[in-house]
C-alpha cells in the first residue's frame, strides 16, 4: 500500500473561506452559527451555519446561471486546494487523476426554486438548466471539466458520511497505485426553506438558544437539543507520497487509515457496534495502536442519541486509553454540513495535528453523565503533541466512515 500525502486543501464554510481563517476561528471559539438573514415568519427554524460567500466575486453572471450554490462552493474550494498544492500534472497524469466528491442533497437550492416556481408562483416554466444544476454529480463533474481531469469522477452520497467515504475511497485508489493524484472532498448547500422544514419534521434540529443563537449547538452537553444545519465545501489534493516528495510539495499531513462499516440496524438510530467497527478498521488499516491516537474530531452532532452512542463506541475501541484522549466537536461552531461534514472536519483535524492545537467543543457547560470523555470544553488546547488523530463521520442509513491521519 502506497503512502498518501495531503498536499493541498481548500475550504469555503461557516467560520472561514480558506483553511487558515477557518481554523483560526475554530481555535478562537468564534462560531459561524447564527440567525439566517433571509428567514421570515414561515421559518420556524431560523438558526443555521451559513458560509459568508459571494458567488458573484468568483463567477461571471452567465456561469452562475448554470451553477447551483453547492457547485459554486465546491469549485471555489477546489481552486484553493490546487493553488495551495502548486500542482502541475502531465497529460498522462490528467488521464488518471480523478474527482471523488461527497454530497448528501446535491442541488437542494435549485430543487427548492423549481418547486417554488411551479406551486407557489403557479408558473409552468422553470429554469432550463434545472436538471443539470440539481443532479448530485454536478459539482464533481464541473470540477473535472474545469481542470481537465479525465480520471474517474464519482459522487458518493451516503448522507452525513458522504465526503469521508469519498476521501477514503480516493485514499484506497492512490494506495493501490491506480492514480498518483486525486481530488477528494465534499460540498453541501441545504439552507433552503424546503430542506429546513424537512429536517424540522424529523425533530432533530436544535432549539434556538434564547440568549445567544450562536450557542444553539451543544455537543455532548446535558442540555443539547439537536443539530444545526450548515453549508460549505472542502476539497483536498491527495498525492502519492513519493511523488509529493520528489517535487518538494508542502505536505499538510498523511492520510494513514480508513474504516467503513454499516450499522444495518435502523435508518436513523446509530449503533455502538457499527461505529466501533469503523473506528477499529481505520486504526487497523493505519497500523496504529490505540495508544498512538491523541485526538479525535468527533462526529458530535449534539443530538441526544448520537452523542451518547459515539461516546460508548470510543470507549469500546480505546478502552482505558479513552480517558486520556482529547475529543472535540467542531460542529459546535460550523454546524452539521451533512455530506460535506467529513471533508470539513478532516481539514480541522489535519490542522490540529500540524499545529498542535485542538479546537474546543463550544457550549459545553452542563456535563452529561452519559458523555464522560475529555471533550476540550469551550477553550482550545495549545502545545499538544499529536502524532496521530482520527475523525469520524456517521450517517442516517447507517454508513460509518472513519479516517486516521498522521503528522507529516
Amino acid at each position: 500500500m502506497k503512502r498518501v500525502a495531503v498536499t493541498g486543501m481548500g475550504i469555503v464554510a461557516p467560520c472561514g473561506n480558506d483553511p487558515d481563517e477557518f481554523f483560526a476561528n475554530l481555535v478562537a471559539g468564534r462560531s459561524g452559527i447564527g440567525v439566517l438573514p433571509h428567514s421570515s415568519a414561515r421559518w420556524s427554524t431560523r438558526i443555521a451555519a451559513a458560509a459568508s460567500f459571494d458567488a458573484s466575486a468568483h463567477f461571471p453572471a452567465p456561469r452562475l446561471r448554470m451553477l447551483d450554490r453547492v457547485s459554486q462552493l465546491a469549485l471555489v474550494a477546489t481552486k484553493q486546494a490546487l493553488q495551495s498544492a502548486a500542482l502541475e500534472l502531465s497529460d498522462e497524469e490528467r488521464a488518471t487523476t480523478g474527482v471523488f466528491l461527497g454530497t448528501g442533497m446535491g442541488g437542494a437550492g435549485t430543487t427548492d426554486d423549481g418547486y417554488n416556481t411551479l406551486y407557489r408562483e403557479s408558473s409552468d416554466r422553470i429554469k432550463p438548466y434545472t436538471v443539470l444544476m440539481a443532479m448530485n454529480n454536478a459539482a464533481a463533474s464541473w470540477i473535472g471539466i474545469d481542470h481537465g481531469l479525465s480520471g474517474p469522477n464519482v459522487t458518493f452520497s451516503t448522507a452525513c458520511s458522504s465526503s469521508a467515504v469519498a476521501i477514503g475511497e480516493a485514499w484506497l485508489r492512490i494506495g493501490s497505485g491506480a492514480a498518483p493524484v486525486m481530488l477528494a472532498g465534499g460540498a453541501e448547500a441545504p439552507l433552503t426553506l424546503g430542506t429546513l422544514k424537512a429536517w424540522e419534521a424529523l425533530r432533530t434540529l436544535a432549539t434556538e438558544d434564547p440568549v445567544d443563537p450562536s450557542a444553539s449547538c451543544k455537543p455532548f452537553a446535558k442540555d443539547r437539543s439537536g443539530l444545526v444545519l450548515g453549508e460549505g465545501a472542502a476539497v483536498l489534493v491527495l498525492e502519492e507520497w513519493e511523488r509529493a516528495a520528489r517535487r518538494g510539495a508542502t505536505v499538510y499531513g498523511e492520510i494513514a487509515g480508513y474504516g467503513l462499516s454499516t450499522d444495518a440496524a435502523h435508518i436513523t438510530r446509530p449503533t455502538v457496534d457499527g461505529q466501533a467497527r469503523a473506528m477499529q478498521l481505520a486504526l487497523d488499516s493505519a497500523g496504529a495502536p490505540v495508544e498512538a491516537v491523541a485526538y479525535i474530531n468527533a462526529h458530535g452532532t449534539a443530538t441526544l442519541q448520537n452523542d451518547a452512542v459515539e461516546t460508548a463506541a470510543i470507549r469500546r475501541v480505546f478502552g482505558a486509553r479513552a480517558d486520556r484522549l482529547a475529543v472535540s466537536s467542531s460542529k459546535s461552531m460550523h454546524g452539521h454540513l451533512l455530506g460535506a461534514a467529513g471533508a470539513v472536519e478532516l481539514v480541522a483535524t489535519l490542522l490540529a495535528v500540524r499545529t498542535g492545537t485542538i479546537p474546543p467543543t463550544l457550549n459545553l457547560r452542563v456535563p452529561d453523565p452519559e458523555c464522560d470523555l475529555d471533550y476540550v470544553p469551550n477553550v482550545a488546547r495549545h502545545d499538544q503533541d499529536i502524532e496521530v488523530a482520527m475523525t469520524s463521520s456517521f450517517a442516517f442509513g447507517g454508513t460509518n466512515a472513519v479516517l486516521v491521519c498522521r503528522r507529516a
